[in-house]
């Protein structure tokens, strides 16, 4: 899927830009027109494709929600290599964050794709048309639910393009609004979704149940999460692979605990001056160590951002073997390979640590060694599937049994005996268990948010609970936006 997704890309994007400048779609002068295009299946799917693609820019969603958290520093080369993340992990951001314009820009840019095809749905009628839109509404909501979960309430869209002249009189979506449409879209997705698909990568019933379920549990709608997420586990669609430390091999893409996953390709991709262009997994690139000499292989050097804390190291029992693959230990790694010289770049964050689900593998990268892996990022796995179906369970007190059982299937793959607790103490052996099994895949701060358990983040205060809204997108839109308490 992934080269034939992104050759499809770059025909698509040929007649359609988006602009660098807004999250508004902009047709450039000459461009096809709608007159002439959405004529054919094929059009639609090459539109659908164009919809996809955004998914690359995730990328930076994913890497702050690590970055924020506890669970990691930010790290790089010194403290002010790239500022914007700097401040996020110090908790000091402003409306100005660089980064967070990029990710309210690019889940937009991937919003408008989506509502281009939904203004042009009923143009003509072709064989799979249900189940194609439905992708479509799975993956609009995909943007609008990263979108919730930074920003809050948010402009919601959903009718077609907007125009510069129509986003000066729409206003802040209240959140539980856009929920509220996120569930509709989504149950009206399900319908029209298939179990599995030919390609991987796309949409199907378990990733828009699986979804759907975790938009429930962010609203505290625990039996109706439960509901939701236990359907994706009776299905019998997925199950854990038996051997944790394969989970984030290369070699081990769209296993059988993959629900949803981004479809990275290594081959070809962005650069510093485009990182919207990215077909890579730029992540990777930045998170990886600096090594510098010796027999390192098979990973390839880094920029050291997102080091994992010793405090997150420590929360791993001895026995636990998710510990080894979730993060490198340098300096074990080093006393094996005494050949192996590394830069530490940051002083003040370096912990001796790296993120080991994401380190950067040796591959054929082009241009850029550092933004072109082809690292996939596992979005939804079944294990956070059953986790979160445990803590629907739990915390609605329809069945503390199911919720163990479910916990328990998670800690038995990782060499871990059964817990046997109930009620408040079973609510914190779900989230902790949380933590040690999702740690490094960008899930951290905002579970932290939700549960309320942000007390061990450095610099966090209430106005944290949020991010900005870009001061410039506020302008943009006249000025009829409030910004966010506390910024």
């Amino acid at each position: 899927m992934k080269e034939n997704f992104k050759k499809i890309i770059a025909l698509f994007v040929i007649f359609i830009c988006y602009s660098c400048d807004d999250y508004l779609e902009i047709l450039p002068d000459g461009a096809e027109n709608t007159e002439n295009y959405f004529n054919s299946k094929s059009d639609y799917e090459d539109a659908l494709i164009g919809v996809y693609d955004l998914l690359s820019t995730t990328y930076l969603n994913n890497i702050l929600g690590e970055i924020a958290s506890d669970n990691s520093l930010c790290g790089g080369g010194d403290q002010t290599d790239v500022l914007d993340w700097q401040q996020i992990d110090d908790m000091t951001h402003t409306a100005d964050n660089g980064a967070l314009r990029s990710i309210f820009q690019w889940m937009y840019a991937g919003i408008s794709r989506a509502n281009y095809i939904v203004e042009f749905k009923d143009k003509i009628d072709f064989e799979g048309k249900d189940e194609l839109l439905a992708e479509n509404l799975f993956l609009r909501s995909y943007y609008y639910f990263e979108l919730v979960k930074f920003f809050g309430d948010v402009p919601m869209y959903l009718d077609g393009r907007i125009t510069i002249e129509d986003s000066q009189t729409i206003d802040r979506t209240p959140k539980a609004q856009v929920y509220a449409q996120l569930e509709q879209d989504l149950t009206t997705a399900i319908e029209s979704l298939p179990w599995q698909q030919s390609q991987n990568g796309r949409a199907t019933k378990g990733a828009a149940l699986a979804l759907l379920g975790k938009i429930y549990l962010y609203q505290d709608k625990f039996p109706e999460a439960a509901t939701t997420l236990d359907q994706v586990i009776t299905s019998g669609q997925y199950q854990l692979v038996d051997d944790y430390s394969t989970v984030f091999l290369n070699s081990n893409e769209n296993n059988s605990e993959s629900v949803f996953e981004v479809q990275y390709f290594g081959g070809e991709g962005a650069s510093f001056d485009c990182f919207q262009c990215v077909e890579g997994n730029i992540a990777v690139g930045f998170m990886g160590p600096r090594f510098n000499g010796g027999n390192y292989a098979p990973y390839t050097d880094g920029f050291s951002f997102n080091p994992p804390t010793a405090e997150l190291f420590n929360a791993y029992s001895s026995d636990d073997i998710r510990r080894d693959v979730t993060i490198l230990d340098m300096e074990a790694f080093v006393a094996a390979r005494p050949d192996v010289t590394f830069s530490v770049g940051n002083t003040d964050d370096y912990t001796g640590y790296y993120n080991k689900k994401y380190i950067p593998y040796s591959e054929a990268q082009q241009p850029d060694q550092h933004l072109t892996h082809s690292n996939n990022y596992r979005a939804i796995r079944y294990s956070d599937v059953l986790l979160m179906a445990a803590e629907a369970f739990n915390r609605s007190g329809l069945n503390d049994s199911k919720a163990r059982d479910y916990t328990n299937l998670v800690r038995e793959r990782a060499g871990l005996d059964d817990i046997t607790s109930s009620g408040g103490n079973l609510t914190q052996d779900i989230y902790n268990e949380r933590r040690l099994e999702l740690a490094g895949e960008g899930h951290r701060f905002f579970d932290q948010v939700r549960l309320g358990q942000t007390s061990s983040i450095p610099g966090f205060t209430a106005r944290n609970v949020l991010f900005p809204i870009p001061r410039i997108e506020i302008e943009l839109a006249g000025n009829r936006w409030l910004q966010n308490d506390g910024y």
